[in-house]
Formats: structure tokens, sequence, C-alpha cells
């Protein structure tokens, strides 16, 4: 199964406090005053959502939820789930119920979709470019404070995988860890006997040297930063599978596909959440 049938919704405990925080932001101390000065309370609308150029969709259940938190009884209806590829014009989901409800959560809901789809389209390509490989893409932490979790949904919906989600996840020690505690095979080695059986534990190395000192200690994964490509061919002899090799640093469309050729298991990218352009997403009325 692909990594997008593996990505339900996330539960409204989790997306809630997300959205009423957006939601305050539009309607706090006093409401939408064009909406309520403008419009008659019993006036009903029916609109579109639709894209406006060609993307990977996601943040319906983000949006779905800002409109409910408003009004339930608005319709949402949804005709081009998450992780659906659309064309510019199509029609990605049905409103209709109040005037006032909708026109209230447009900007919350356009904003939310449109980044996350961002994400996700932005995934897409970099899945797309290494296509036919043994790699896999993975994005980072490099994420907005408190969208987190809905950013690397939206990468997963997209076709790639999650690195950590926090810094309780898994054991990553990275070269200011090993300065701290006075080199790799003392950091690898502490790291070992306190972390449990249950943590995995991977380490950054900058250099073949690290690499082989890294080695002996059997983490489960290394991370190979701005390696060459020449340097990363031979961290994969060196390692010859006995641990995940990552490679990250300076990652691009155009060269992740050369990357992926060397024979690493993992590209992580951190553009994929902190430098993807919004999709252009739309809310016509019909």
């Amino acid at each position: 199964m692909s990594h997008i049938e593996h990505s339900p919704s996330l539960p409204d405990v989790i997306l809630e406090p997300i959205v009423r925080l957006a939601l305050l932001e539009d309607l706090a101390p006093a409401g939408d005053l064009t909406s309520d000065s403008a419009i008659d309370p019993g006036a009903r609308l029916e609109a579109d959502f639709r894209s406006r150029e060609a993307g990977v969709i996601a943040g319906l259940d983000a949006a779905r939820l800002a409109l409910r938190l408003l009004d339930a009884e608005v319709r949402f209806t949804v005709e081009r789930g998450d992780g659906s590829t659309v064309a510019a014009g199509d029609r990605i989901a049905t409103l209709s119920g109040s005037a006032r409800s909708i026109l209230m959560a447009e900007r919350t809901m356009l904003n939310l979709m449109g980044h996350l789809s961002g994400i996700a389209t932005l995934t897409r390509r970099y899945v797309e470019a290494v296509a036919g490989t043994a790699a896999q893409i993975t994005c980072t932490r490099k994420t907005t404070p408190g969208l987190r979790a809905l950013e690397k949904r939206a990468v997963r919906l997209g076709g790639a995988t999650n690195h950590r989600y926090s810094l309780a996840d898994a054991i990553l020690i990275k070269d200011n860890h090993i300065a701290a505690a006075g080199g790799v095979a003392r950091a690898l080695s502490r790291a070992k006997s306190l972390g449990g059986h249950m943590r995995v534990i991977e380490i950054e190395v900058d250099t073949l040297d690290q690499l082989a000192e890294a080695l002996p200690l059997e983490p489960h994964c290394i991370l190979l930063d701005n390696m060459s490509l020449e340097q990363l061919r031979e961290a994969v002899a060196m390692t010859a599978g006995r641990a995940i090799l990552e490679a990250s640093g300076n990652v691009k469309l155009e060269t992740v596909r050369e990357i992926a050729a060397t024979g690493v298991d993992v590209i992580s990218v951190g553009a994929l959440t902190h430098s993807a352009r919004r999709l252009d997403l739309g809310l016509d009325v019909t």
C-alpha cells in the first residue's frame, strides 16, 4: 500500500486546537463584521472549492472542521479527496448552507488547504523524481510551529514518508550532539547504553572517517550530511547494508535522482515543509 492509503484524517482532538486558533485570528474580537452587516441572516449560499492549477490536494479534514466549528448545518461534500491529483479548474468540494457561515470560514479553509496542498504537491514532485530507484523521500522537523501534524500528513499524501515528529520519537545524534558528547564513539556508546531496546538510534556523520567510526557500534541509521555523490557511493559500499543510510543536505529537485542513484535508502528534504509554495485554490459561488 502507498503512504497515501495509510494517511487517514487526523483525529479532531489534534485538529481542533489548530483550527480554532486559525479561526480566532480572523474572528476575534468581534466576528465577521462584513458578513454580519451586509448579508441577511437567512441567506443561503452554494459554492465550490476549485483548483486554479494542477496539484495534489491536502487539508480537507481541517477545512471541514473549520466550517463545522462555525456551523454544523452547512453541507460539505468532498468530490476529490485528500491525496487526489487535480488539474486546473477541477472541483474539489461543494458547500451548501448559511451564506454568513460559509463566508466567515472561507479564508481559514483556503489558507489551510492551500498551504497543505502546496506541501503535498511539492512532495509528489520529489517522489516522482526518484521513481524506479530504491530510495524513499522523507521530510524533516523544519515545519511551521503548531502545524507539524498537518504538514507531515500532507507529506504522506504526497507519497513520501515522515521523519521524526518530535524529539521523543527516536535518538538522532547530530553534529552538535557529537561535539558536546566528545566524539562519534562516545555519543553512540552512551546513547546505546541509556536509550533502551525500543529506541531507534541514528547518527549524523559529515565524513567517511566518521562513518567508519560509527559502523562498528551498529546504529540503526546513519545520516550522511552534505556529502558529494562520490562520497555517498563510497558510504553505501562501506556500509554494505549494515545500517539504513539517509542522505541529507541541500537536496533539490534537480539533484535528487542522482542522489537516489548512489544507493542510499532515504533522502530527507527540508524543503518539503519549509519552502513549498501554496497551491492556488479558490471558492466560487455557484
